[in-house]
């Protein structure tokens, strides 16, 4: 239930970068940027272009930061190490592991500084705001019980498997299986599935709705450490032996409240940020200066 943070480091990672951008052509905006037939655009053409698609939102961003700065030092709102570092461990969670979380900031041009940066800002607002805020018992019930379905576990299987490409092969395999052979060794010498064969062909837990159909079908109904026959499917034949099994369990409020109320608070701080910041710039002297 992490999403609204994930968009919202997302969006102020994209605005950070698009003011290095202007940056970089503001010092260097005598000289050439591209040319086309010899004919050249100059670097002050294309901060001009910048400045006016992107110079006021931009401009706008630095004013509220400075004043959220301004104001988390008048009521001497700190930000510790340990703080920082549980919410950079949320982040990199809700892209699921370090990662994919490096693949993101590759794939934006960003390093972690500046989503930490960003992050240290977040949680100035967070706190500056948090005290005003209220968040009543029948809201967190009221939430949990329309979104209850993903707090919900699913069935889930835990399962290793050897895919093969003929029916053929197959049956060897399962024969080996039969007389005692070690699933992770033939798994290592047959599979054709090389993301899971160097490791027994092990896929972990997965939920229904994860795997081709008919894998799914075999096994949910096998029990743990039963070895199915071969199943076949747009992959190939796979012999499936099932390692675990988690019953879907109902949540309760109780157990999610803290969560929840998190959630909840994340989402009125995004509403209420915006009239905190148009109160707080009617009572700061700022001047605009970017069109003179």
């Amino acid at each position: 239930m992490k999403k609204n943070k994930k968009i919202l480091f997302s969006i102020l990672g994209a605005v950070l970068i698009a003011l290095i951008i202007v940056a970089v052509v503001l010092v260097q905006k005598n000289n050439t940027a591209a040319t086309v037939d010899g004919e050249k655009i100059s670097k002050s053409e294309l901060n001009e272009a910048l400045n006016t698609q992107y110079g006021s939102t931009i401009l706008d961003s630095l004013i509220a930061d400075k004043i959220v700065d301004l104001e988390a030092d008048k009521e001497n709102v700190k930000i510790t190490d340990k703080e920082k570092k549980a919410e950079m461990d949320t982040l990199i969670e809700s892209y699921g592991g370090e990662e994919a979380f490096n693949s993101a900031l590759e794939t934006n041009n960003a390093s972690k500084a500046d989503i930490e940066e960003q992050m240290v800002r977040y949680l100035k607002i967070k706190k500056l705001l948090e005290p005003s805020i209220k968040i009543t018992d029948d809201e967190i019930k009221a939430y949990f019980e329309e979104n209850k379905a993903n707090y919900d576990q699913a069935e889930q299987v835990e399962a290793s498997h050897i895919l093969v490409a003929d029916e053929k092969t197959a049956k060897e395999v399962k024969k080996k299986l039969d007389e005692g052979g070690d699933f992770a060794k033939l798994a290592k010498e047959y599979s054709t599935d090389t993301a899971t064969k160097e490791n027994g062909g092990e896929l972990g837990y997965f939920t229904s709705g994860q795997m081709a159909a008919e894998f799914e079908k075999a096994a949910f109904a096998m029990k743990v450490d039963e070895i199915s026959d071969p199943v076949k499917t747009d992959y190939g034949y796979h012999i499936i032996k099932v390692t675990g099994h988690k019953d879907a369990v109902s949540a309760k409020l109780e157990d999610h409240k803290t969560e929840v109320k998190e959630t909840l608070l994340e989402s009125k701080l995004q509403t209420e940020y915006s009239t905190w910041l148009t109160e707080k710039k009617e009572k700061y002297k700022i001047k605009n200066y970017l069109n003179d």
